[in-house]
């Protein structure tokens, strides 16, 4: 199935991906992986078609109600996880704590937290790495020159705002496939 995704991504679509492809080293077989721009559902597809590209094995979260029937089977099958939006946990807690007892877990996120345009990222991914002691890695979905680019691992520090600095200057320029949302 890898060849046909590579014959798909890179011959039909005409994607590529660059950077750190690694995914096997030990410094990144946990990791919150943050994807942005996300303007679109376009998106979903190229990160699915893409992890499969590089050999990566990675996670996502939604809300448990999509979680049922055929598209509940769905979404488990492409690495999906369920988080109670109503339990007495909040959602950072409950995802960090998806990392606990695992060898391998990435979960692959939207800073965003939408496909509309925001002014300032939601901060629950920078703190489920911390919670779970766990790297973030970044990747763009830049469809203007249809790349992913994938950073290195990147660990949160006790300085929020510069380090929010740091990882948007990974996806300045990148336009999403809704160019006016990015």
């Amino acid at each position: 199935m890898r060849w046909l995704a590579k014959f798909i991504y890179s011959k039909v679509l005409g994607w590529k991906v660059t950077g750190n492809t690694n995914f096997s080293s030990d410094s990144i077989k946990k990791c919150v992986i943050i994807a942005a721009p996300h303007t679109s559902w376009h998106d979903f597809t190229i990160a699915v078609i893409m992890r499969k590209v590089v050999g990566v094995k990675a996670n996502f979260i939604g809300k448990k109600e999509l979680f049922v029937g055929p598209l509940g089977w769905y979404l488990k099958s492409v690495g999906g996880s369920p988080v109670d939006r109503t339990s007495k946990k909040n959602s950072v807690e409950q995802i960090s704590a998806m990392f606990e007892g695992k060898d391998e877990f990435r979960v692959a996120l939207s800073p965003e937290g939408t496909r509309k345009k925001v002014e300032q990222w939601k901060t629950g991914f920078y703190y489920i790495a911390k919670a779970a002691n766990v790297p973030i890695v970044m990747f763009t979905l830049d469809f203007e020159n249809k790349t992913n680019h994938v950073s290195e691992p990147f660990y949160p520090t006790e300085n929020i705002e510069e380090d929010f600095k740091f990882m948007k200057s990974f996806f300045e320029g990148v336009k999403g496939k809704v160019p006016e949302y990015s």
